[in-house]
């Protein structure tokens, strides 16, 4: 279905006045109350920035997308403010926010839900989309303009919608204090490889990293009482910006792509007892999707 039928001229703001994105927020949700005054505004707003607090929704490119599924509501509602003037941004790229779209969804709708947000990146990614927005003299015009975008919302949760898109690589020629250095920083617990046109050829997880601590570690638990204390360990540390990722890597690595459903990646996960999968088109990588990815993006929201 197209992305404009979730729009309501009611729920748009095209000139919203706001010096923060919590101000920008719940301004939305007053003109949400307006038009449906049985809805408790404060625990509205309480569900968005108790979620804002979780993690930044600023997008980028001038969008975000503070979002929440909450008891509060019974449907799917978006909330569409333009703020001609700006706003200061926390996103990566430091752009003023110009258009905070808030999404609204009951805790039982989780598929659509995470389906719309993908939809409305989409929107926010097209060339040029933000300044065609602050042109617009209507809230018709608005939805009129998304209409003809023709972003549609699919049918089923696919692993496009969730997928950790700039996720870090390294290749095999790098060393362990590299991977390590990287698990540390972006704190995640395992990296693909990649050569140099970005083809997959294997994993370093925080399970290779010990393995490799402990080559012989069925023989060490069955010794454990006779073994030093943290000797293993002290030798990784020595060695390792001289080990290098071809030395340790896991080579089979499960693969996914972007359309496949999320429901099938998680029993993917769940039947080979791994905690992420790469995301590949073309034999290249493209993204990663995670156990984390699924609870905090779907069950968590």
């Amino acid at each position: 279905m197209n992305l404009a039928r979730f729009f309501d001229p009611d729920l748009i703001d095209i000139d919203l006045k706001a010096k923060t994105k919590i101000e920008a927020i719940e301004k939305l949700t007053e003109l949400f109350c307006k038009k449906y005054p049985d809805k408790n505004k404060d625990e509205i707003i309480k569900s968005v920035i108790e979620r804002e607090d979780y993690g930044s929704t600023s997008f980028g490119r001038g969008f975000a997308f503070p979002h929440a599924r909450t008891d509060a509501v019974n449907d799917l509602y978006i909330l569409f403010g333009v703020c001609r003037d700006g706003i200061e941004s926390d996103a990566t790229d430091h752009v003023p926010l110009k258009v905070v779209c808030l999404l609204l969804t009951p805790r039982n709708i989780s598929g659509l839900y995470l389906q719309t947000l993908s939809a409305l990146a989409c929107l926010a990614r097209r060339p040029d989309i933000l300044n065609i927005i602050l042109k617009v003299d209507s809230s018709e015009n608005l939805i009129r303009l998304i209409e003809r975008a023709n972003i549609r919302i699919k049918k089923a949760l696919t692993v496009a919608d969730i997928m950790q898109e700039k996720t870090p690589t390294v290749s095999i020629e790098d060393s362990l204090k590299k991977v390590a250095n990287i698990m540390f920083k972006h704190r995640i617990d395992g990296v693909a490889v990649v050569d140099s046109g970005k083809k997959l050829v294997g994993e370093v997880s925080e399970k290779e990293l010990l393995k490799f601590a402990l080559p012989d570690y069925e023989s060490f638990i069955a010794n454990i009482a006779n073994a030093p204390d943290l000797e293993p360990f002290e030798d990784i540390l020595k060695q390792s910006d001289k080990v290098l990722v071809k030395d340790v890597m896991n080579k089979n690595v499960e693969t996914v792509s972007k359309e496949t459903q999320v429901v099938e990646a998680a029993a993917l996960m769940l039947f080979k007892d791994i905690d992420r999968v790469m995301v590949v088109e073309d034999d290249r990588l493209i993204g990663m999707v995670s156990r984390t990815d699924i609870v905090s993006k779907i069950i968590r929201g």
